[in-house]
């Protein structure tokens, strides 16, 4: 399916409700996929889904073409989803957490014959602050200063968070035995 995001847009603003089927259409299976990573099952995602599609049907007059279309609806999502998450109450158990080295933390790994699937089900399952703060940095691309920012912590508390979810994602590996020598085998699930 082609579309013209300018003509979509420009629908969405009438408030077309072909267009924003359209707009659905298009976009709404990437955004779904990371609703998931942020929620703890698909229910939730569902939720923040809806939440963030009318979201971005009341506001897509302030969509400005300078950035793709893509970028802005992410941003609309990630932070419907930190909103879900606020509202849960996962979000306010954020603190700095002085992380015991084992070594495991400080090896980089490689995931090259790991299926994004299964990588998405562990982060699935770390700790709610541990998850958000791993997919802001190492998903998003968000820097530790824009997450303390867009979450109201500090700076350190991030990066400690970051480090804690990559220690937790290491010993997952680690234990499932898809951990040897710095990379990762395949398992057949």
């Amino acid at each position: 399916m082609t579309f013209n995001e300018q003509e979509l847009v420009r629908g969405c603003k009438q408030r077309n409700r072909i267009a924003q089927k359209q707009l659905y259409d298009v976009f709404g299976g990437k955004l779904f996929a990371i609703c998931l990573r942020y929620t703890k099952n698909r229910a939730d995602a569902e939720d923040v889904l809806q939440d963030a599609f009318i979201k971005i049907y009341e506001n897509i007059d302030s969509f400005r073409a300078d950035s793709p279309l893509e970028y802005w609806l992410r941003s609309v999502v990630v932070n419907t989803a930190l909103n879900h998450l606020r509202q849960q109450k996962h979000l306010k158990e954020l603190d700095d957490i002085d992380i015991h080295h084992n070594g495991i933390a400080d090896k980089e790994f490689t995931l090259g014959n790991f299926q994004m699937q299964q990588l998405l089900e562990l982060i699935r399952e770390l700790p709610p602050g541990c998850q958000t703060i791993f997919n802001l940095y190492a998903i998003e691309g968000y820097q530790h200063n824009e997450i303390a920012e867009k979450l109201g912590i500090s700076e350190g508390t991030s990066k400690s968070q970051y480090s804690r979810a990559r220690m937790l994602l290491q010993q997952k590996l680690n234990k499932e035995k898809r951990f040897d020598d710095g990379s990762v085998r395949n398992k057949q699930f």
